[in-house]
């Protein structure tokens, strides 16, 4: 698995520097899925930007998603003709966009997809998340048909979480793409 090839997907207004997803594309090389507008996000402008970044990718493409990256995935992987160009993905967080106060800031992700992700994946969700709870979590990864892995409480696993470069998280990589 080359390193650029695995995308980085971060969630509503990007990852910061002090980020594990800032940190393991500094540190691994892989490739940040830029988006036009992380302050507005629109679903359709964000899956084109997925599209785009898979067909670029030159063997399958592992995606590491965060918040509403994760819910990217979903919306993307029902949509595309493309999924079998997608080795795993690593979901991490997912934001609940379906909460009340989040629909207005995000009209565009309402609903969340909930169909069956079309390749391996693992959800790694907290107990504490301020963004989605832990139920809410644990229902997407059986609707997605994913492995839920139950980080306890950590937040909304971001730079705030002090996860660092989170070698748990990488060691959760490896397993999904064999890699060494």
């Amino acid at each position: 698995m080359k390193p650029a090839n695995v995308l980085v997907l971060p969630g509503w207004q990007n990852s910061g520097p002090a980020h594990w997803q800032s940190r393991w594309e500094a540190a691994h090389g892989y490739t940040r899925v830029q988006q036009h507008n992380w302050e507005r996000p629109l679903r359709g402008d964000w899956l084109m930007q997925l599209e785009e970044a898979v067909l670029r990718c030159d063997e399958p493409a592992v995606l590491v998603a965060h918040s509403l990256g994760c819910i990217q995935v979903a919306a993307w992987a029902a949509h595309s003709r493309n999924t079998q160009r997608v080795k795993a993905a690593l979901l991490v967080a997912p934001g609940d966009v379906e909460r009340e106060a989040m629909r207005p800031l995000l009209p565009s992700w309402s609903p969340i997809v909930r169909s069956s992700l079309p390749f391996k994946s693992i959800l790694v969700a907290s107990r504490d998340d301020v963004h989605c709870t832990f139920e809410k979590a644990d229902s997407l990864a059986r609707d997605w048909g994913v492995e839920l892995v139950d980080l306890g409480n950590a937040g909304h696993i971001n730079a705030d979480s002090g996860l660092g470069d989170w070698p748990q998280g990488q060691a959760l990589l490896r397993r999904l793409t064999d890699l060494n």
